[in-house]
């Protein structure tokens, strides 16, 4: 997309929109989106069991109306959490995520999970092993000691602590996965 003269925001925003409703439709005609096209689509491929289960689990918080699908508009609530959504946002979309069993609460061995699974996907070295980063999460916001962080522990503690909130959001950080598909937009325009 160059740079168009006079051009609003609101009109490159249309035609961004576009160009990702014309990738959807390409990459699935049918207009809703299977697991393993979710996967397909944005390149994660030969995953290990436990960075297909996170990789699940995505899915399946991307999928709102939990239909086993994700249609268009699924997909573009999902690009735009993860783009332009607010910290409050993506913080509870964080929750979700690491709760991998549904309980209400995260416990130390699904964030450890998690963050290993990540690390898998996103191949990106780190100072801190997944251990040591899931205890340091543990001792900073489970602010009672139950070994449970509840969804306000988990929004106030991070909220309250900005290297933590930092640290979670370059973990989750997608833009790899979005810039590869701006990048295959623009060969196919």
């Amino acid at each position: 997309m160059g740079n168009i003269n006079g051009s609003t925001v609101e009109e490159l925003q249309s035609c961004e929109s576009h160009q990702w409703y014309r990738k959807f439709m390409t990459e699935c005609p049918s207009g809703l989106l299977t697991f393993y096209e979710f996967k397909k689509f944005f390149g994660l491929r030969n995953l290990s069991e436990m960075s297909n289960a996170y990789v699940e689990t995505m899915f399946t918080t991307f999928d709102m109306n939990d239909d086993g699908f994700i249609d268009f508009m699924e997909y573009v609530a999902a690009l735009s959490l993860v783009l332009k959504g607010g910290v409050q946002k993506k913080l509870r979309w964080y929750f979700k995520l690491y709760d991998i069993d549904g309980s209400g609460c995260i416990d130390r061995e699904e964030l450890l999970q998690i963050i290993k699974s990540i690390r898998a996907i996103n191949g990106v070295p780190h100072e801190m092993s997944a251990e040591d980063f899931a205890n340091m999460v543990f001792d900073r916001i489970d602010i009672n000691g139950d070994g449970e962080l509840s969804y306000e522990e988990f929004v106030e503690g991070v909220q309250n602590d900005e290297m933590l909130l930092k640290m979670l959001t370059e973990s989750l950080d997608l833009s790899h996965i979005v810039n590869k598909i701006q990048g295959e937009l623009r060969v196919n325009n």
